[in-house]
């Protein structure tokens, strides 16, 4: 049996009847399947818990706010704004989803979903950082204009961009939300990446509040001061690396579910050289991030 939404009518006048309104945005219900989610979409994990309510308010009520949508050549439609309705909407087996289809390209696209999701409160510290750095790279945003897109101050989004700079293994532990960003901040104000990752595990572990991280980074920094020329020739301090090559750590590191460590040459310019570092906890973890490389290389 075809489940039907369970919308009463007047949804249809969220949309003036105008020719001219017509062309830019139209009421449709559209089958589940015929919907696939936005690849820029800024959110990468949806919280089990909190979809499941959504999940049971859509069986009890259906869906009350339509989602947001653009109709692509092959006549399927790819989500602008509205994905956790779309997957809790599939989740129940509604068969048809009600959807404003607004006529979009695809960078247009890119900015809704990405401007729509960053006024919800729902998205991890990364997430939210990630959204920052698209937005400036697709639209060549400086950061004083996207924040005034956006609504918010210069300086949030400069340091959220500057969370970007973590090590990969930090950023998973902001993700998880074991770490804040409030950690995060005090993290950043060593240049040392090494003690960065090692201070994040122990402030997740031990459950240290920003504060105690923020004495801990300060006396480490101390100790470095009173160090002789030669002692620290031989300490590692490696500088910030630049966003992209941390944003390839990070994707390295989901995509294998193990510690990735990208590493370029003095001038990390596009030709200069540089090698991959894969960590593995044992024989069979190493067997297991060998067949998933292959199975990506289609070997």
């Amino acid at each position: 049996m075809v489940r039907k939404p369970g919308l009463g009518r007047g949804l249809g006048s969220l949309i003036p009847p105008s020719e001219s309104d017509a062309r830019d945005a139209v009421y449709r219900e559209i089958p589940t399947t015929h919907i696939r989610p936005n690849p820029n979409q800024p959110r990468k994990s949806f919280d089990e818990e909190t979809l499941a309510s959504l999940a049971a308010s859509v069986a009890s009520m259906g869906i009350i706010q339509p989602i947001l949508v653009r109709e692509d050549e092959d006549g399927q439609y790819e989500i602008i704004a509205g994905e956790r309705r779309w997957r809790a909407a599939r989740r129940v087996g509604l068969d048809f989803i009600p959807a404003i289809v607004q006529t979009a390209d695809a960078k247009v696209s890119i900015e809704q979903a990405l401007v729509e999701n960053l006024h919800r409160e729902d998205l991890n510290p990364v997430e939210e950082a990630s959204a920052y750095q698209s937005l400036i790279e697709e639209f060549a945003f400086t950061h004083e204009t996207l924040a005034a897109r956006i609504g918010k101050s210069r300086a949030t989004v400069t340091n959220a961009l500057r969370l970007l700079q973590l090590p990969a293994a930090a950023q998973r532990l902001l993700i998880e939300r074991r770490i804040t960003s409030g950690h995060a901040r005090a993290l950043l104000s060593t240049p040392d990446r090494l003690a960065q990752e090692r201070l994040a595990r122990r402030a997740a572990d031990e459950g240290l509040s920003v504060r105690a991280l923020e004495e801990i980074v300060k006396q480490e920094s101390a100790e470095d001061t009173t160090e002789t020329p030669a002692t620290k020739t031989h300490k590692s301090t490696p500088a910030f690396k630049p966003a992209g090559i941390v944003e390839l750590e990070r994707l390295l590191t989901d995509v294998l579910d193990a510690k990735v460590l990208v590493q370029m040459g003095k001038n990390s310019s596009p030709g200069a050289s540089g090698k991959v570092t894969i960590e593995f906890d044992n024989l069979e973890d190493l067997k297991r991030i060998t067949e998933q490389i292959a199975s990506r290389a289609d070997l």
